[in-house]
């Protein structure tokens, strides 16, 4: 889908979402999701309010905060947490299916796209649970953090 379409889409069910729950369609929530969705990566809260900041389009930080929990409600935001302290969120909307690949080390998070396990996963039947999504999150040492731990110990026993 193009991204002209994808932004349509994604202000409608914001709308629609909103509608629903009798809440204001600020333009503030509208450029936050916009803002998101030409992100196109993860991104953390703070960041985000600083890419505002940094566009010349002055929102201020609660309002950021509150805009990423009902773009989280609204399931076009996706919240995942890495295994660190900070929660990091992804635009859902036409998103491919992806797993993530965390390193414990220095906690680089690397997305994978297995069509093999994707289908897996897609024709897996599940006895009196009907499944609608999945994560995946793989949790081991990245290349960097693997060449790294080998170099000191390459120093240390010299």
């Amino acid at each position: 889908m193009e991204e002209n379409n994808i932004l349509e889409s994604v202000s409608a069910q914001l709308s629609s979402y909103l509608n629903s729950k009798g809440l204001r369609k600020t333009p503030e929530r509208f450029a936050i999701l916009e803002q998101i969705y030409n992100l196109n990566r993860h991104f953390d809260v703070d960041t985000l309010y600083e890419i505002m900041q940094e566009s010349g389009y002055r929102v201020s930080r609660a309002t950021v905060y509150n805009t990423v929990d009902l773009l989280v409600e609204c399931h076009l935001i996706v919240k995942h947490q890495f295994g660190t302290n900070m929660a990091h969120y992804e635009r859902a909307f036409n998103a491919d299916n992806h797993f993530h690949l965390i390193c414990t080390n220095c906690n680089n998070v690397t997305e994978v796209k297995d069509e093999d396990l994707n289908n897996q996963l897609q024709n897996k039947k599940y006895k009196d649970f009907d499944a609608t999504g999945y994560n995946l999150y793989i949790y081991g040492l990245c290349h960097k953090c693997v060449e790294k731990d080998r170099s000191n110990d390459n120093t240390i026993h010299n």
